[in-house]
């Protein structure tokens, strides 16, 4: 076998690429990283994901703050079992994870008490694959990032029904209640806390401390401040009071309970707001007492307040008082118990960090949007926040604000896996701490640990549910590598805290120019989810606040900052700057070389000057997905068809011999690379071996290298062999390397699953020639060559996997047999002792595939009985077939089969168990005495003859005291070397980084053997884990070879979909002039009204490649051009255009007219006929109805509804039409009778009544009428 040699694609992008594409799949794994941490020393993690989790919930105390339990450190535990045998055995791929907590007593009385630090098991926990995926109970699922709603506050309007605008502006948390200020249609302002509770703002602003008339207005500067005298006062005669004028006094009253003497503020209103200054009421004011009055301020800015005075007005309340216990009245319909605790509640809404959180997301947008200049970590509303709001939305009341567009990505944020874990885990945190409140409450005072605190149940079945119910917890769609990874990059808008379906609008699923290099504009499903779930642009990043940034080229004076890395920007950042487009022309300074450029500013697209440019895109295929920069030709395809194009490469399957595009976009190798599905060598080195299922690896090792590892320097890969994905297609890795070979780092070293040579290969290069014949290609059918079929070009293999478990009944244990009764020996012919069908079987439809008998109930046995079957054992009398059947259309080979058993426990079994484990133990001590061996051995190279410079462990205990020479005996007295963290082995900075490489190597190695004897200890004590109550667990797995067939749906990668109509003899199918067959012939009538032009681009420059033994990469937005095209053709040889006359394969006669032929990309989609051809004879019927089930998988009928009982009618066919009304669908005793008539060769009787008719009868009668049929 030849090495294959990677050629590379000859490239027509005019702009060479700035920037290497991100890794595509780091939206998943840098999130869950970051959320983990486990790479961190816990003294150097940051404040987020699960540390920022642990750090919210902990310390936790008992009522009495008597006990404290800290939080000081988490770790995980290796996986008990590899992702594969979690595949294979439907379980979860997880870790244990372990907190280190400690319990002190901070109260002098429990001196005997002693501070307690131990390692506490929380519970297992999902963990990520190195592809980004997790295993859940055995099936391979993907968290979906969620876009939503990004906390801060947002400014909106809307309309009364008499027209008039409201405006209002909302307070959305991470966590608490929502609060809005909104106005009404009488201009006054009210404050809505969680959208029900409604209050005057004023009211809030007394409530918050600004308890006066005199204090809210002067927040605005809205009145001005007079002395009370009457001399004083006639200079404003005419004047409006701005605050009213109140009388004030105390009265004493003695309360009954305590007899106390308690004096109560009253307030009588002299005057009114608004009231005009007359000479009366100066007297009025004198008399009051009042010291100061407050009048409107005469100044143009008045009239922009007025909505504060007409609030004012509307105030029921006039102290800080009144207006608190007003607003307990209002939030719990009850009277205020005294003013503490109302105001308790007031400031527990807003102002209290356990109840309210506008999470630093909140709080920077908050800023943002305000102009404030709050700290970071201030995660609470402030006073100046609500403040600054109010004024805003005066702004906007007076037109001198915009609002806010919340469609803008800088108003919506991404929610990704890590993010999404860490609120779960907040929630099991938060549940767990209550249960360790509870039992530190009630304890005794008898010594307790952490350990007996801690109920690790509570935390693992939050997460678990997440995992098995969260809507954004999907089952991956694994159909090939591309649909693997679309969905790991996949934003949706729905899931909890989303948007539902029915809720949203038209805006928030349209194209926001926002999404420009962030959100792919074209590829979203069709149908009710349109624009609702989108996927990643290529080059965007989801910043750490969870914004999506996308990068840009710095330009200033009109030259591009070519030096530097580009610039990631957020949908904020990028606000008012003005954009170039990546291929413009650039001199070798990076100047512009045109005069006037069009940019792109917001949704508009100016002309300017080079130097009012601020930045440049990176590259043309910026704004796309994956998905989409995979269609070469994009341009010239209209945005509809590009969308069915990209969705439907989603849904190609893997074919047994794929072949990359001739004509592709330079995508197909990164997305081969980013999927992690095949082996790339880690380094450079030699293929030692090769066979189907392994490569071994000789690697080039520095002596450095080699001292600090415990590896050897080969490395053996398995390749993965006809592996069963989700969606039932197959993974089967096929070496391209051969022994003796040297490889680079990063090469490729297998192909398979949709991938050749390290590309990506989704499907085939077809002759194609755009041409009707004989109207089978009419509405987009497709008429195929039958060479097509005989060369497997289109064959793919699918795998299916049948299980069946054995369960203990009541009756007595179900069982595995080959022996079934009332079977025939053919049946059971290929059965092994366990029932299960051999490995090599062919299956049928009918076949056992796995023999299966379960104890049969009869009537209740007599106490004599019982009594007999006691002494005899004889648990149940009689057994029935309980086998698993190949259903109706399973047509296969059985490619493998598995049996999961419990362990059987009895006495002897016990006794070699132990013999078994105690071997293991010693097994593993062995290992690590070597390994101990090997690491002191190594250790001593490194440092003999340097003195130590005080190594300590991780308490901080000096170990290898300081100053003292190494030496072998010195070395070999260290307790554990795993512990050595601390303190510094010699004066040697390099050494030093050489002997923790080697101790961080020995760590992963004994943490290894650890893991790998817990494993082997499990196995033999437990057997196999299965799900409670299952004894065993028998696996079948069957393969199908699926070639072409009619019915079948393909596609190109422009949205040109078909079904194949018919499969022609090669002889048949039109030929070319040196009398070359085409494979595949399109109906012409499918590209002009659809708009898809690409398809003709890719057919001609795929001819021409195929000539010139060329494969080419035509990015989009920056492909080959009509000129280069052509100079190709006439390099190949072919017909300008690829337009040619074809001959008939059927007269050998040329064709009238000229049509395009060339070679055309295509696909086999997952809609193949074998899975929905279908039907039905006899089978089950619904239970009330009595109406056959509908679908293939019930072995269901068709449904005959009201439209066809029309055309039946049309037709005048009453007899036909009856019997489908009636013994074809519900009438139970004519259908029997029916039956009987069939058989005795009798003629057809009447029908009955059906069922349906009953159904209806009852259904009245449930409602009190007494309905009966009379002859």
């Amino acid at each position: 076998m030849a090495t294959k040699k990677i050629t590379e694609r000859i490239n027509f992008a005019s702009a060479k690429m700035v920037m290497e594409y991100p890794d595509f799949l780091d939206i998943q794994v840098k999130s869950f990283q970051d959320f983990f941490q486990l790479k961190t020393k816990a003294d150097e993690r940051s404040t987020e994901g699960l540390y920022k989790t642990f750090l919210d919930n902990f310390p936790i105390s008992d009522t009495r703050n008597q006990f404290v339990l800290e939080f000081l450190d988490y770790f995980v535990d290796p996986p008990r079992y590899s992702i594969q045998e979690c595949i294979e055995r439907g379980l979860t791929y997880c870790v244990p994870l372990k907190a280190r907590l400690k319990l002190y007593c901070t109260d002098p009385e429990h001196e005997d008490f002693e501070t307690i630090v131990q390692d506490v098991y929380l519970g297992t926990i999902p963990y990520m694959t190195h592809s980004g995926t997790f295993v859940i109970n055995g099936a391979e699922r993907v968290v979906v990032s969620q876009l939503h709603r990004s906390p801060g506050v947002f400014f909106g309007q809307s309309f009364h029904a008499n027209g008039t605008k409201l405006y209002s502006a909302r307070v959305i948390p991470f966590k608490g209640s929502w609060i809005e200020f909104a106005t009404d249609i009488n201009q006054v302002m009210y404050a809505y806390i969680d959208r029900k509770k409604k209050l005057p703002v004023t009211t809030l602003f007394r409530a918050i401390g600004y308890e006066r008339d005199k204090d809210i207005l002067e927040i605005f500067d809205l009145a001005e401040e007079i002395k009370v005298s009457k001399s004083g006062l006639k200079k404003f005669i005419g004047r409006k009071l701005a605050a009213r004028v109140l009388k004030t006094w105390f009265e004493d009253f003695v309360d009954e309970d305590t007899g106390e003497v308690v004096s109560i503020e009253r307030n009588e209103i002299v005057l009114d707001r608004d009231t005009i200054l007359e000479k009366d009421q100066i007297e009025e004011i004198i008399e009051s007492g009042t010291k100061t009055i407050l009048l409107h301020k005469e100044d143009n800015e008045m009239a922009d307040y007025a909505i504060i005075h007409n609030t004012l007005q509307k105030d029921p309340t006039n102290s800080e008082k009144e207006a608190v216990e007003h607003i307990y009245r209002q939030l719990r319909n009850a009277e205020p118990p005294d003013f503490e605790t109302a105001k308790g509640i007031i400031d527990k809404l807003f102002f209290s960090e356990q109840r309210y959180n506008l999470g630093e997301v909140g709080r920077y947008r908050m800023n943002k949007k305000l102009g404030l200049d709050v700290s970071v970590d201030a995660k609470v509303l402030t006073k100046e926040d609500i403040i600054t709001i109010i004024k805003n939305l005066i702004k906007l009341v007076n037109s001198k604000a915009e609002v806010d567009d919340i469609d803008h990505l800088s108003n919506r944020r991404v929610r990704t896996v890590g993010e999404q874990l860490a609120s779960q885990f907040g929630v099991g945190l938060s549940r767990m701490a209550r249960t360790i409140r509870e039992r530190m409450n009630v304890r005794d005072n008898e010594v307790f640990t952490p350990i007996d605190l801690i109920n690790a149940k509570t935390l693992s079945s939050v997460i678990n549910s997440f995992f098995g119910t969260n809507q954004l917890s999907q089952f991956m769609d694994q159909t090939n590598p591309l649909a693997e990874i679309t969905h790991k990059r996949r934003l949706s808008a729905l899931g909890p805290g989303g948007l539902s379906r029915e809720r949203a609008g038209f805006e928030v699923r349209d194209v926001h120019f926002t999404h420009y290099g962030r959100l792919c504009p074209i590829e979203t499903p069709e149908g009710p989810n349109i624009g609702l779930i989108s996927s990643l642009a290529v080059f965007a990043k989801v910043n750490n606040l969870g914004f999506i940034e996308t990068p840009y080229r710095k330009v200033t004076n009109g030259q591009v900052n070519i030096v530097d890395e580009p610039t990631y920007l957020s949908a904020e950042e990028e606000e008012g700057m003005k954009f170039a487009q990546s291929n413009l022309p650039l001199d070798n300074e990076g100047n512009f070389e045109n005069d006037k450029v069009i940019v792109r500013e917001e949704a508009d697209y100016p002309v300017v000057d080079p130097k009012a440019v601020n930045y440049m895109d990176v590259a043309p295929n910026q704004i796309a997905s994956i998905s989409a920069s995979l269609i070469p030709f994009l341009e010239h395809d209209d945005a509809n068809r590009a969308l069915m194009g990209s969705n439907m490469m989603r849904q190609a399957v893997p074919l047994i011999r794929p072949e990359a595009p001739i004509v592709g976009t330079g995508l197909e190798r990164r997305v081969a690379k980013d999927s992690r599905i095949l082996i790339n060598a880690e380094g450079e080195g030699t293929v030692e071996y090769v066979d189907a299922d392994n490569i071994k690896i000789k690697y080039d090792k520095t002596d450095e290298e080699r001292m600090v590892s415990f590896e050897s320097d080969s490395k053996t890969y398995n390749l993965i062999k006809f592996r069963k994905t989700n969606q039932g297609t197959s993974i089967n890795l096929k070496p391209i390397v051969k022994k003796g070979d040297r490889v680079e780092e990063g090469q490729v070293l297998c192909e398979g699953y949709a991938t050749q040579n390290g590309e990506l290969a989704l499907g085939r290069n077809m002759k194609v020639a755009f041409m009707p014949w004989k109207g089978y290609n009419f509405e987009d059918a497709i008429v195929i060559s039958e060479k097509v079929v005989k060369e497997d070009i289109f064959t793919s293999i699918h795998i299916d996997e049948y299980s069946l478990e054995v369960r203990d009944t009541k009756l007595g244990a179900e069982e595995l047999t080959n022996d079934i009764p009332n079977v025939s020996e053919e049946a059971t012919k290929d059965l092994d002792e366990n029932g299960m069908i051999r490995i090599g079987a062919e299956v049928k439809p009918g076949d056992i595939l796995i023999g299966k008998i379960t104890p049969k109930g009869e009537s209740d046995p007599t106490p004599e009985e019982k009594l007999l079957r006691a002494i005899f054992g004889d648990k149940a009398g009689d057994v029935k077939d309980a086998s698993l059947k190949a259903s109706p259309s399973l047509r296969g080979v059985v490619i493998d089969k598995k049996l999961f058993e419990r362990a059987v426990k009895d006495k002897a079994k016990r006794a070699k168990d132990k013999i078994s484990i105690t071997n293991l133990e010693h097994k593993y001590h062995a290992k690590l005495e070597d390994l101990r061996a090997v690491l002191t051995e190594k250790l001593f190279n490194l440092i003999s003859g340097k003195t130590s410079q005080g190594v300590m462990n991780d308490l901080g205990e000096e170990i290898l005291q300081k100053g003292k020479k190494f030496t072998l005996k010195m070395l070999n007295a260290v307790p554990d070397f795993a512990y050595l963290t601390r303190g510094v082995w010699t004066t040697d900075d390099h050494i030093n980084m050489l002997v923790n490489e080697l101790i961080h190597n020995y760590k992963i190695k004994v943490n290894d053997l650890q893991g790998s004897l817990r494993r082997e200890k499990f196995t033999v004590s437990v057997g196999d884990e299965l799900p409670a109550g299952i004894l065993k667990l028998a696996k079948i797995y069957i393969a199908k070879k699926r070639k072409l067939k009619v019915g079948d749906k393909m596609a190109g990668r422009h949205g040109n979909k078909g079904i194949v109509a018919r499969i022609v003899r090669q002889e048949d199918m039109p030929f070319l002039e040196d009398g070359t067959p085409v494979d595949i012939v399109l109906n012409p009538l499918g590209v002009p009204s659809r708009m898809n032009i690409g398809q003709i681009y890719e057919t001609v420059l795929g001819w021409a490649g195929q000539r010139l033994g060329k494969t080419f990469a035509t990015p989009i937005f920056d492909g080959a051009k009509i000129d280069q095209i052509n100079q190709l053709i006439e390099d190949a040889g072919i017909p300008k255009h690829g337009h040619t006359y074809l001959y008939d394969g059927g007269t050998g006669e040329r064709f009238d007219q000229p049509a395009t032929v060339g070679v055309i990309y295509m696909i086999k989609l997952g809609h193949m006929i074998d899975d929905k051809m279908h039907a039905r004879s006899i089978g089950p019927y619904s239970l009330i109805t009595q109406q056959p089930l509908g679908g293939k998988a019930q072995f269901g009928g068709q449904r005959f509804g009201e439209m066809e009982v029309w055309a039946l009618e049309a037709y005048g066919a009453s007899s036909t039409l009856r019997e489908i009304l009636t013994v074809k669908s519900d009438d139970v005793l004519g259908r029997a009778k029916t039956y009987e008539a069939i058989v005795k060769g009798d003629d057809m009787p009447e029908p009955g009544l059906p069922e349906s008719f009953n159904v209806l009868m009852h259904e009245l009668r449930g409602l009190g009428l007494d309905v009966r049929l009379e002859e």
